[in-house]
């Protein structure tokens, strides 16, 4: 059995993984941050419960596993007392997490430039000192001091150049981690036990996508009933939801939970920076990965045309 990597940071440890009881069909949902996590673990429950009346608050019924704000063994617990299919976060690459031919695996890409831009108003609205101190509580402090607290950049352009020529060993907020994620997915993408989707597909045709899901988790699912799920999972829907569906609401961690819930754009990064940014950034996300992934990532599936679903029969 191949060893997980471990992947840890200021918010999150993956070394949580080690010994998780998985089940046959669990949902793990693997993304990197910022890119429609929240999203998808909504459609997710909008497949499993069959509508928009939930039994508990999104971040209970589907907790972030590797999240170092609450204690392991009572995330563990929670997560065994289950009764319903479980659909579990993470914003851990998946040769971090153990993987089963049983178990589903999701993973959401979105373009990197615009995961900037959206990372900036996420650190803005983060309560950091309530993390830290709920952090203490569960770790303390020892080996705080290893990590740097991400902050909002002064200098849009300056944070871009970070983001862009950082390496994955600085943690989950660069491009090469993202690039780093998306790979791990990449490579088993017409499994049967994996779906690749796309903040652009998710956009364009939330419809599609949610069908798109229900096959994956083999969930029966036409599309009158489609149409009807995919419009509770529209941004303001879901902001008006906020202290129930917001990541970590139950722990208090945003300022502003409704805010949470910000509408994503996409191509706001060209406000940040010039021409030889973008060109150093081409040059860099071409050294990362394969052409075809790159062409997915920036575009989605439905405008590059790159097939990423399982082989059907």
């Amino acid at each position: 059995m191949t060893a997980l990597v471990r992947y840890r940071s200021l918010v999150a440890d993956s070394a949580r993984w080690e010994g998780f009881g998985l089940r046959p069909d669990d949902i793990v949902i693997s993304t990197p941050p910022k890119c429609g996590t929240t999203w998808t673990q909504m459609l997710c429950a909008l497949l499993i419960f069959d509508g928009p009346r939930f039994p508990a608050p999104l971040d209970e019924l589907s907790p972030w596993l590797d999240m170092c704000n609450q204690p392991l063994a009572e995330v563990r617990a929670k997560l065994a007392a289950q009764k319903h299919r479980r659909f579990i976060k993470t914003h851990t690459p998946l040769d971090g997490v153990p993987l089963r031919d049983d178990v589903m695996y999701v993973v959401v890409g979105r373009d990197p430039r615009d995961v900037v831009v959206s990372l900036d108003h996420h650190l803005a609205n983060m309560d950091f000192d309530h993390f830290l101190a709920l952090r203490a509580r569960v770790m303390g402090t020892d080996a705080l001091e290893e990590f740097e607290r991400p902050t909002p950049s002064e200098d849009p352009a300056e944070r871009f150049r970070a983001f862009m020529r950082s390496e994955p060993s600085a943690g989950p907020y660069g491009l090469a981690a993202i690039v780093h994620h998306l790979t791990t997915a990449w490579t088993r993408r017409h499994r049967r036990n994996a779906l690749l989707l796309h903040y652009s597909d998710m956009t364009a045709d939330p419809v599609g996508e949610l069908l798109r899901l229900a096959v994956a988790l083999e969930i029966p699912l036409d599309r009158a009933r489609a149409v009807e799920l995919a419009a509770e999972a529209r941004l303001d829907r879901m902001r008006a939801r906020a202290t129930e569906l917001a990541p970590a609401s139950s722990q208090a961690n945003w300022k502003d939970a409704r805010a949470f819930f910000r509408r994503g754009g996409f191509g706001e990064w060209r406000t940040w920076i010039g021409e030889e940014d973008a060109a150093e950034y081409e040059r860099r996300v071409a050294a990362l990965a394969p052409p075809d992934l790159v062409a997915w990532m920036h575009l989605g599936r439905l405008e590059s045309g790159i097939d990423v679903d399982a082989p059907a029969g």
